[in-house]
């Protein structure tokens, strides 16, 4: 799922962590690392559920000082994230580096025990205040709703139970169900989260939405050389705000944020809220298929999907396509090939209807995303539509 700034969140759960010795160890170190790659070019958060960690399943300490060999600097912040069999020895690892990885925005480690605050408090004088600042830990799991998109989160049973048991312990009994109130209906001039027929009505028929206009606008102009355009994050209260002004209608100046990655986080919040991704449910099987699809053969697979687009869907993904291939060809400044871009935008294009998206559905999605940014001519421009 993602956090409420949009960056991407891996969960680590130790309740679904088999008795050592039934546990293959270098396959488990393979998979975290094939995890954490996926991910860990751009700003991304982790959420650590420690309920479960027992003397059974905690790994040895040969096999931490193998995943401390195989770890080098691009995995340095997250040596954290790995079962903490002591976690004073992950502590001790992260030690070792003077730098840490900017790129883990946020630890939220839940359920934590009085062992694991007092270890913390005893290693923090020797951890950086920056990123000492990135470690929260939250008791309960309602404490994460606060801080990112909590439905989207496969959570074991074993840890929601384990909640429950810790919330009768505290108030002897379960706290009452909280009534949610309906959901407000979307102001006329609403931006973010609302249909792209909603704004297109809202707007005397503009097919591209102003909010997705403006921001592509003032990044074509001032943001096409940044390094490492879209990997980065953005304060999340100016993101908030910006969108409260968009949703009431107001001007956006963005030059009064002094912050070029404010409308580049403006514009993939603003594609991750639609109700229906751009790309729509009814093409994600087939986008998934990508890879079954001989190589030679993909591009003109790539079209057929997209060619079969509703007409404003098809019209809004040229329009973001055609700047996203602008941005690739100014990789050699801001190192955002294809490849990079797609990582940043497959997520935020087309997901499942039900559920969240699998790993394994990763490379598919990523890789269509970056045949339409490489191939933007040949798969867009053989489609004209009216109004266009």
């Amino acid at each position: 799922g993602d956090d409420n700034s949009g960056r991407k969140v891996i969960t680590f759960s130790c309740c679904r962590m088999p008795p050592s010795h039934q546990l293959n160890h270098t396959r488990l170190l393979e998979y975290l690392k094939y995890t954490l790659d996926q991910y860990v070019e751009n700003d991304y958060t982790v959420v650590y559920f420690h309920y479960g960690l027992k003397s059974l399943n905690k790994p040895s300490l040969k096999w931490l000082q193998t995943a401390y060999k195989e770890f080098d600097r691009k995995y340095v912040s997250k040596i954290f994230v790995l079962p903490s069999m002591l976690f004073k020895g992950l502590l001790t690892i992260s030690f070792s580096f003077p730098r840490y990885k900017k790129n883990l925005k946020a630890l939220y480690v839940v359920h934590p025990t009085n062992f694991i605050k007092i270890l913390w408090n005893i290693f923090k004088p020797l951890i950086s205040h920056k990123f000492g600042k990135k470690i929260t830990y939250l008791n309960y799991l309602s404490d994460l709703r606060e801080h990112l998109k909590y439905d989207q989160l496969n959570i074991p049973q074993e840890v929601i139970r384990h909640d429950e048991n810790l919330r009768r312990k505290q108030k002897g009994k379960l706290p009452p169900v909280v009534k949610v109130p309906p959901p407000r209906p979307p102001l006329p001039t609403q931006q973010f989260g609302v249909s792209l027929q909603y704004i297109k009505d809202k707007n005397k028929g503009e097919l591209i939405p102003p909010v997705m206009k403006e921001s592509v606008s003032y990044l074509k102009r001032k943001g096409l050389q940044v390094e490492g355009l879209f990997r980065r994050s953005a304060s999340v209260q100016t993101i908030k705000d910006v969108q409260k002004l968009y949703n009431q209608g107001k001007s956006v100046n963005f030059d009064d944020y002094n912050d070029i990655h404010i409308p580049a986080v403006i514009l993939k919040t603003f594609l991750r809220e639609l109700p229906q991704p751009l790309l729509t449910f009814e093409c994600y099987d087939h986008i998934l298929g990508i890879t079954s699809v001989e190589s030679s053969l993909r591009v003109t697979r790539c079209k057929q999907i997209v060619q079969a687009l509703p007409e404003h869907n098809f019209i809004v993904l040229k329009y973001l396509m055609c700047f996203l291939h602008m941005v690739s060809q100014e990789s050699i400044y801001n190192r955002m090939t294809a490849s990079s871009l797609a990582c940043v935008f497959g997520l935020n294009l087309i997901w499942p209807s039900t559920g969240t998206t699998s790993l394994s559905a990763l490379v598919p999605l990523n890789l269509f995303t970056e045949l339409l940014i490489d191939f933007y001519t040949n798969i867009f421009n053989s489609r004209t539509v009216p109004g266009e």
